[in-house]
């Protein structure tokens, strides 16, 4: 297969001759933005992340094979790619663990005050603060049931949570206590202390987490969204937490990104905001090699 790889995927010029050796033939491509070093029929299969946002998929005539970087496929026109047969594999399971780990630190941080104490030891302050919270016997929402999802939730039961999920297509998990219809949604709000977000951004999940649905949750309730931004409705979410109808967020994904400078999510103490960083992990690299290789082993 003739193949067009891009420096999205970081360390790919080490794995290439190990590709090759498959009998594939490869073209490097170090920045998606650029012109394309090949012709474009020349392409049968593509490992990118957003090459489609500035090639046109429409463009490659011959392409029967697309391996994205990333978990998401949201840069990819899915619906073009299943009316032309073409294979596509995403990033999945590559980066739940960092990003599970991320989920918890966030709500841990949360409800130990850290912000507070990180504060006091920077001004040599000693004061103790008997208000903080615990995570066992909370009930932790876990809305999209996939890879990340499964991962936080595993991790959430360590600490003795009840987890929930909530999924289009509901099943039997060991990983939670229950997994419900995305239609039991509003009905399991008013009883979660943490909704963690997982979910994919398509056309029905944009904006699937507004004012009515911030307000069904515990005045004590956490957001914890890890998905894609536009899932929520910003400006309601940042209502929500200064007017308190929500305690606390986690966010490392955001509507706009990078997050405007003039946005009040920067200057919320009950706000912990990373700059889309959760994927981040050590063990990233050799994971997504892996799946990328036997992906090609299988093609």
């Amino acid at each position: 297969m003739n193949l067009l790889v891009t420096g999205a995927w970081i360390g790919a010029q080490e794995h290439i001759p190990a590709i090759e050796a498959m009998g594939h033939r490869v073209v490097f491509q170090q920045w998606e933005t650029d012109p394309l070093p090949c012709g474009n029929a020349w392409v049968e299969g593509v490992i990118c992340n957003s090459l489609f946002l500035h090639h046109p998929i429409e463009m490659f005539p011959n392409l029967r094979y697309i391996q994205t970087i990333s978990a998401g496929l949201d840069r990819v026109d899915v619906d073009y790619v299943s009316a032309h047969g073409i294979e596509l594999h995403n990033a999945r399971g590559v980066y739940s663990v960092p990003m599970a780990e991320f989920a918890v630190g966030g709500v841990l941080q949360l409800y130990k005050q850290a912000k507070t104490f990180f504060e006091n030891q920077k001004s040599h302050t000693w004061e103790k603060h008997r208000d903080l919270r615990e995570l066992c016997g909370k009930t932790v929402t876990v809305l999209g049931c996939g890879s990340v999802g499964t991962e936080c939730a595993k991790r959430f039961r360590a600490f003795g949570c009840r987890v929930l999920g909530v999924d289009l297509f509901p099943r039997q998990d060991e990983s939670y206590d229950e997994i419900l219809p995305l239609t039991d949604l509003n009905g399991v709000l008013p009883g979660t202390d943490i909704l963690l977000l997982t979910v994919p951004l398509t056309k029905d999940t944009r904006g699937l987490i507004g004012a009515d649905r911030l307000a069904r949750l515990k005045p004590s309730g956490i957001l914890v969204n890890i998905a894609r931004g536009p899932v929520v409705d910003e400006a309601a979410l940042a209502d929500a937490l200064r007017t308190g109808v929500l305690s606390g967020a986690v966010l490392d994904v955001f509507e706009t990104e990078p997050l405007s400078e003039t946005s009040p999510l920067w200057d919320m103490d009950t706000v912990i905001l990373t700059p889309h960083n959760s994927f981040a992990g050590e063990g990233n690299s050799e994971r997504l090699a892996n799946l990328i290789i036997r992906n090609l082993e299988v093609d």
